[in-house]
């Protein structure tokens, strides 16, 4: 039987692109996934979906003897920075503790090969700008912290047994499928963009803005925002990388380019000829001032090759996924 690339957390929002990219380079792919926050219906036809926990070692063992698994693509995860400050236990069972029992799954069965979706939060509040995958890993939030911990679990593992993985530090996942098959869902996300172009189509009475006192330009927050699209290649390219024998890796995927939240917000209004409410709010506790990636290890060693890198067509996209939902 064919090995399949297990893919956790594969009807959520970057799972569900992740699915749709595999099916279009002709791999199999099979999905775990407790749709807690996940949609049965964002995974493609023809994907097998197994319903339950990561953190269930009968379960994921199962799964795993009936699919021989050449890989794991592991996104399973809880994502909101304040809600892992209010719950870190959850945050510590969830990221952490189930992606220990997914990985000893994976050793228990001689699975040669893990990308983890990692974090820029990871990083904490870095002191220079473009941030590199070599400056000090300081997180400032149970979420942060959660992803580091897997990051060590994987290089531990990975010294002890035959495992490569390849750990990818997310910036600011926007935007949605180019052709419209799936997008960011969740009505309560917590993302800029999606709560802007929320507030365009009047799903929302206007915006907030956390900090207008920041040492940036307009005084708002800049972040490097990366097209789901791109990042989902990213982990084509990473599983390429790990199956020509390459040693395991931990980069950074962003677009080496900022936005402030202003500016942001700027664009979703001219994109949607909307002129929607913003309301200026203090700032928020853990909000760094400049979180901009350096990409160059992901072009120079996964071979990565932004296609999205503009900002107008990553809210473009996202209006038009948010219209059709």
């Amino acid at each position: 039987m064919e090995s399949h690339i297990l893919v956790t957390g594969g009807a959520g929002y970057i799972g569900s692109h992740m699915t749709l990219a595999l099916q279009a380079a002709s791999e199999r792919a099979v999905v775990i996934d407790d749709l807690s926050t996940g949609r049965r219906e964002a995974i493609p036809a023809g994907v097998p979906l197994f319903q339950g926990s990561v953190g269930d070692a009968g379960f994921v063992g199962d799964v795993m003897d009936r699919y021989p698994i050449g890989a794991i693509i592991h996104f399973a995860a809880s994502i909101v920075v304040p809600d892992s400050v209010t719950h870190p236990l959850d945050y510590y069972r969830n990221n952490t503790a189930n992606a220990r029992t997914l990985i000893d799954c994976a050793v228990q069965r001689g699975v040669p090969h893990v990308v983890f979706s990692s974090t820029a939060a990871v990083y904490g509040e870095p002191d220079r700008t473009p941030i590199g995958e070599n400056l000090p890993t300081q997180p400032i939030n149970p979420y942060g912290r959660s992803k580091l911990m897997v990051e060590w679990i994987l290089g531990d593992v990975a010294r002890a047994h035959p495992l490569s993985y390849a750990a990818l530090r997310y910036f600011n996942v926007a935007g949605a499928d180019p052709e419209g098959r799936t997008g960011q869902s969740t009505p309560n996300a917590t993302h800029l963009i999606k709560i802007a172009v929320q507030a365009a189509l009047g799903k929302r009475d206007g915006i907030d803005v956390f900090g207008t006192d920041y040492p940036t330009p307009d005084g708002s927050c800049i972040r490097d925002y990366v097209h789901v699209s791109d990042l989902v290649a990213a982990h084509l390219d990473a599983l390429r990388y790990l199956r020509a024998g390459q040693p395991s890796i931990t980069c950074n995927i962003g677009y080496a380019a900022g936005y402030s939240v202003l500016e942001v917000i700027e664009v979703v209004k001219r994109v949607s000829g909307v002129d929607f409410p913003v309301r200026l709010e203090g700032r928020r506790a853990g909000d760094p001032a400049v979180l901009v990636a350096s990409n160059d290890s992901a072009k120079t060693q996964l071979g990565w090759t932004p296609r999205y890198d503009d900002l107008e067509t990553i809210v473009r996209h996202a209006l038009a996924w948010e219209r059709q939902l």
